[in-house]
């Protein structure tokens, strides 16, 4: 039975505080199941504590404002190496060479208004998501924002309310918290009048009312709540490889840029002294030098990768808020590109949230003349204060048959509870104290016919519930005790139309998916059957599932339903999917879900759920719509994807150009580019094609190995690329030390040409536009070798065709050697891949 209960809605738009509007009236008579009438606080009282600052003054959770976004695009440790390049290119001209500084400029700028697009997206949905407590003022129940709430405050919870401050138990109606988030202790704790409730606590079981006694930084745990609502940028395997590669590239930069400086300066004899200059002025050949030490290391530094990594988190927040879904911490887009077991619950997730009572059969078990099961029924129902959704269409139903509740007083209460699966109430009535239970029908009767007859009833996807009499109160610690069965009742809930396409669409993409529900494993089957789940003809009942890690994780991974899962229960089988190596994402609504959600990679709530729910989880379905996963699943493709192909792009620039002044600093020649030449080859076979590769479709699922995937292809075809812009270059050159315009075009033409067909490799498959693309660039650059105007600007000449044919030749022969390499390699990985798939068959299948 799903805990998430039928909530008053929020209203977003109305504001909290004094102006917000009644939610419900003043409450029934007292008893057990209801709170007592107490007026709370009054509005002065409420504007007295806020004028002296007794407010829960704790921050709303919020992206980065907008002086760190400018600070995080602006002061960043690329944009420190290029700004002092091009200090030095600004004092020896000319404004060719700085151009690499206007590329900085914009990228930056990109960066920072995607960013503020992101950022924009992404408060409209918080401000939706957010949680608005119910508080009581002036004897009326409202709503008002976490914020709004001030010291000595009146808090009323219910099933799947988050305690969002420390306060003192005034009532409680069967109230269980669970403070597992906090401390660690699984079990629910049961809260009486007195008892203490912390912040970042949430309830379980029961319905009870608190006083705030401490708000703001003072609550428990409040500071690091504070930390974890944080919108986070970090913590991810992508970003944290993406900064070792930097880490290992400015490690390089010294010695390489220190040899390539000394070459330059004072080998070879490249640098003269103007004698005839008042003391010794350095002459022309110096800022040749200087110039081309510039040129190697700023093609060494992959200055847009960063930004591209940056824009492609950005783009996909923003996609993902025009389909309602709230994206609580970015590295959760990387974590949906690796998913490859999806959990679901069934209630409100693959079923509609409502559900209709379609029958109330009559066991007999009744006593002659007494109530009948409806009229039982009708009781339970007026005295549940906070009714789930299963109770909510029982009252719905016995109201639409024109069924009052008899005038019974309540005596005591047991809240439902996941881990209980049952709920009850005792009544005083005419005939005497009765105690009746209502529940799952094999918890509560097991090996009754009753029981026998729920579960052929659950085969056929209905739920089912168990009306019974105990003799114990229900309150009693060892109720329910030996339960008479007097009716079941027969509740009707309709699969989700988009469901079954959604499951489609993770069997295509390599996805498994699990159902985890709370109620019989035959009806949980029923419904994967339904939808065509494969297993699902198999369900397995938790309770049978074993108790040691490694045999759960194993019997998991073998079936796709499950029925009767506790919420320990529903933790410990995601914990067993993840240490079999699967990411694991976990969707829920309810506050039975919340382990779940915290244990699993990506935790996924349903923006109706329980604010405990939503509190946990990387991601909030606004709209509460399972189908919308694919787009999410293929958004955190996309986005991780493209990365890695960019990331694959840069980083060959950065080893062929290490390659190159390694070689050209032990040579002592000059180095043949000016940055004026970086810039070009630079921007036509990397950074014009990477932003449009970065924000492509792509469905790859993503895997372990960021890092090593990336150099596998980079630092080969780089040195390839590299030897072969050296070879052109020293056979060009012709033994002189320093080129002319026409050897270092050859040069310009080797790399470019090879570097394009890397670009090739890494840009499949091939679509129209890709195509487009790379013949775009090809012609950007015969633009600037066939015009006038592109040989003055880039200082190239093309007037000696025997150079210009042996940069070509030499680039032929480096494109043979990179495909065969990456031949060799792609099949090597195949053999790898095939090998770990028939060891990951010979394990032992359960029974």
């Amino acid at each position: 039975m799903s805990s998430a209960g039928a909530r008053v809605p929020d209203n977003h738009d109305r504001p909290g505080g004094a102006e917000a509007a009644p939610e419900r009236p003043s409450p029934l008579p007292t008893g057990p199941s209801r709170p007592p009438e107490e007026p709370g606080l009054s509005l002065s009282q409420v504007s007295e504590r806020v004028a002296a600052g007794r407010t829960n003054d704790v921050p709303v959770r919020a992206s980065r404002t907008v002086a760190q976004i400018i600070r995080g695009n602006v002061f960043t440790r690329i944009n420190a190496m290029i700004a002092v390049l091009f200090a030095i290119i600004a004092v020896i001209g000319p404004v060719q060479d700085g151009l690499f500084a206007m590329v900085i400029l914009i990228n930056t700028l990109i960066g920072i208004v995607q960013e503020l697009r992101a950022k924009r997206t992404l408060d409209k949905l918080a401000i939706v998501n957010a949680a608005r407590p119910r508080v009581v003022r002036e004897g009326a129940v409202v709503r008002v924002s976490a914020q709004e709430i001030v010291l000595d405050e009146v808090l009323e919870v219910g099933v799947g309310d988050q305690i969002v401050v420390d306060g003192a138990v005034t009532w409680s109606g069967g109230l269980e918290v669970d403070e597992s988030l906090l401390t660690g202790e699984a079990d629910p704790v049961v809260k009486k009048p007195g008892d203490t409730v912390m912040s970042g606590s949430f309830v379980v079981a029961g319905t009870g009312r608190f006083r705030a006694t401490k708000v703001g930084r003072h609550a428990y745990a409040a500071r690091l709540a504070e930390e974890a609502s944080r919108f986070s940028l970090v913590h991810s395997e992508l970003r944290s490889g993406i900064n070792r590669i930097l880490t290992w590239i400015t490690y390089a930069l010294f010695p390489i840029g220190g040899l390539l400086i000394y070459s330059q300066l004072f080998m070879g004899g490249h640098v003269t002294l103007d004698e005839g200059a008042a003391g010794g002025q350095i002459s022309g050949p110096l800022a040749d030098a200087l110039r081309g030490m510039v040129a190697a290391l700023v093609s060494m530094i992959p200055e847009g990768l960063i930004l591209l990594t940056s824009i492609a988190f950005a783009v996909g927040v923003i996609r993902l808020g025009r389909y309602q879904c709230l994206v609580q911490e970015l590295p959760a887009i990387e974590g949906l590109a690796r998913v490859d077991v999806v959990c679901t619950d069934k209630t409100g997730t693959l079923t509609e949230v409502g559900m209709k009572m379609a029958e109330i059969r009559d066991l007999g078990g009744g006593t002659a003349g007494g109530p009948t099961p409806t009229e039982v029924l009708a009781a339970l129902a007026a005295h549940d204060h906070d009714p789930n959704a299963s109770m909510a269409a029982i009252a719905q139903g016995v109201r639409a048959g024109g069924h009052r509740a008899p005038d019974w007083e309540p005596t005591a209460q047991a809240a439902f509870s996941s881990a209980r699966k049952w709920s009850g109430m005792g009544f005083r009535t005419p005939e005497g104290d009765v105690n009746w239970v209502l529940g799952a029908a094999d918890v509560l009767a097991p090996g009754h016919a009753a029981s026998s007859e729920a579960a052929r009833l659950g085969a056929q996807g209905l739920r089912v519930l168990l009306l019974g009499r105990t003799p114990l109160r229900v309150d009693h610690p060892a109720a329910p005790g030996e339960v008479e069965p007097v009716a079941l009742v027969v509740l009707d809930q309709k699969v989700r139309a988009d469901a079954g396409p959604t499951l489609d669409y993770f069997a295509e993409q390599g996805v498994d998916v699990k159902i985890v529900s709370g109620d019989h494993a035959a009806s949980v089957g029923a419904v994967g059957r339904e939808l065509g789940l494969p297993g699902a003809d198999r369900p397995v009942d938790a309770r049978e599932l074993p108790e040691d890690p490694a045999e759960l994780g194993l019997r998991v991974d073998d079936h796709s339903a499950f029925g009767r899962v506790t919420p320990e229960r529903k933790r410990d089988m995601v914990k067993g999917l993840r240490d079999r190596g699967h990411t694991v994402a976990m969707t829920g609504d309810g506050v039975n879900d919340v382990l779940a959600l915290k244990e699993a990679d990506i935790g996924v709530a349903m923006g109706s759920g329980s604010p405990a729910s939503r509190s946990v989880a990387q991601l909030v379905l606004l709209d509460d719509r399972f189908a919308v996963l694919p787009r999410v699943v293929a958004e955190g493709r996309r986005v991780i994807g493209n990365i890695e192909r960019v990331a694959s792009l840069f980083l060959t620039k950065t080893v062929y150009t290490m390659v190159m002044a390694t070689i050209v600093g032990l040579l002592a020649v000059s180095y043949p580019f000016f940055p004026r030449h970086a810039t070009l080859i630079n921007a036509v076979t990397f950074g014009i094609p990477s932003f449009f590769l970065a924000l492509a479709p792509n469905t790859d699922i993503a895997r372990p190995g960021f890092v090593a995937r990336t150099l596998r292809l980079a630092v080969p075809s780089g040195m390839v690329a590299g030897l072969a812009a050296v070879t052109t270059y020293l056979l060009v050159l012709g033994g002189r030390t320093v080129p002319d315009p026409a050897d270092r075009t050859a040069v310009v033409i080797t790399l470019c040409t090879t570097t394009l067909w890397v670009l090739l490799l890494v840009a499949k498959p091939y679509v129209w536009w890709k195509v487009a693309l790379v013949g775009s660039m090809v012609g950007l650059l015969t633009l600037a070798m066939a015009t006038p105007l592109g040989r003055w600007f880039f200082d190239l000449d093309v007037s000696q065709p025997g150079k210009l044919l042996t940069g070509l030749a030499v680039a032929g022969v480096a494109i043979a050697v990179i495909t065969v390499i990456r031949v060799v390699d792609d099949r090597a990985m195949a053999r790898s891949e095939a090998r770990a798939a028939e060891e990951a068959e010979r394990e032992p299948t359960p029974v």
